[in-house]
């Protein structure tokens, strides 16, 4: 994997430093060199990242699409009411007919609300395992970097 290729060309450059006397192990290091290693792993970040944001964006779309039909639903249904006013009996199932609608939206989005979330935390979920293994791998491979400069 590249990441792991760029972290160990940052071990080796570490190693192989020109250690400074009586610094307490501080070293000199050619910053453009760790720059460029840096810009490289950010190039690099797990598609899992991008690919998250990307949900995220998704799930906001399709929540504003959510309202703009539960818009136009309450609004055809206030629409149906009004043509309905004049006769009694015809108002009392326009506004059953309005509730059920305006019912029927909000289940409607709450479902869509509900699979959006769900969906974005399993990819949330994954992808913080993944990087708490990456991170574990890192740690690992300081602890073992500060054992070889300890010795």
């Amino acid at each position: 994997m590249e990441i792991e290729k760029l972290l160990n060309e940052l071990e080796d450059m570490i190693e192989v430093s020109w250690h400074l006397p009586m610094s307490g192990g501080k070293s000199l290091l050619d910053a453009k060199e760790i720059q460029r290693i840096v810009e490289d792993l950010r190039l690099k970040l797990p598609k899992e990242i991008i690919q998250a944001r990307k949900i995220i964006d998704e799930k906001e779309q399709m929540f504003e699409n959510a309202k703009i039909e539960i818009e136009k639903m309450v609004e055809a249904s206030k629409e149906k009411i009004q043509e309905m006013v004049n006769n009694s009996e015809i108002t009392e199932k326009a506004k059953v007919l309005a509730g059920d609608i305006i019912s029927d939206a909000r289940s409607k989005s709450n479902e869509i609300q509900q699979s959006a979330n769900q969906y974005v935390d399993n990819v949330m979920k994954d992808l913080e395992k993944m990087m708490e293994s990456k991170l574990s791998d890192i740690r690992k491979a300081r602890t073992l970097l500060n054992k070889k400069r300890n010795s």
